[in-house]
């Protein structure tokens, strides 16, 4: 488990944190960010290390991330995810917030600092997967790249159990899934040597696909897992 700072006494409140945020804005951010997929709907512009140290200095608080995510301010809500706390994340807090998702950055930094931590974290991954929706698609195969890496004592049959996942969605060809699903077949396959042949599996079987994603997918994947640094690493790790 990674260390996270503790809840503080003396929480300011959402207003104070959102003024702060308002503060940092730089609307010239704004601009490059839609260039690289980042919906500028309620953007202000704040760079990551500032939302991060705002993040580190808060501490974390469930109330107070509860009221940032509803601020409907796009970093705000990157800092809610930051700030939450996961033990006291419900089900219906996790479905409400990932139905309000407008974008991409946004869904890889909650699956990534808050979801993956929660208890039911690998109960989303096959609901989410299944769904229409793209963020909400996006977000389960997000976090099952986020268990790949940070769930060192995970079983290989949890992830075997995804490749499959994988293989299933891997013929949607919307941009924000297909990377979602390249990225999850990857880091599983980085995990260690059983799983990285099964990844490899998978992807051979996807670049005989005729469909034009599948074989985005397994070609980009397919030299990732590979490589030399790659199969050194896992070699070096399985010693």
């Amino acid at each position: 488990m990674r260390a996270t700072p503790a809840t503080r006494p003396d929480q300011p409140t959402v207003d104070a944190v959102l003024s702060e945020l308002k503060a940092n804005a730089d609307p010239s951010n704004v601009e490059g960010m839609a260039r690289y997929g980042i919906s500028v709907n309620g953007t202000w512009g704040v760079s990551m290390p500032i939302i991060r140290s705002m993040a580190k200095r808060l501490g974390k608080s469930h109330d107070l991330a509860l009221a940032l995510w509803d601020s409907w301010v796009h970093e705000a809500r990157i800092l809610a995810a930051l700030a939450d706390e996961p033990a006291k994340v419900t089900l219906e807090q996790a479905e409400k917030w990932v139905k309000d998702i407008d974008s991409w950055d946004v869904c890889d930094q909650l699956c990534g600092n808050l979801l993956d931590k929660t208890s039911f974290a690998y109960d989303l991954v096959p609901e989410w997967v299944k769904r229409e929706e793209e963020f909400v698609r996006r977000a389960g195969f997000v976090l099952m790249t986020q268990l790949a890496v940070h769930d060192k004592r995970a079983s290989n049959e949890r992830f075997l159990e995804f490749l499959s996942l994988i293989e299933n969605a891997a013929t949607d060809n919307r941009n924000f899934v297909k990377k979602a699903v390249n990225w999850a077949l990857r880091q599983i396959g980085k995990r260690n040597s059983e799983l990285n042949v099964c990844a490899i599996e998978v992807a051979e079987r996807l670049a005989k696909s005729n469909d034009k994603a599948s074989r985005w997918i397994a070609t980009d994947a397919l030299r990732e897992l590979r490589s030399e640094a790659v199969q050194q690493r896992i070699a070096k790790g399985s010693r």
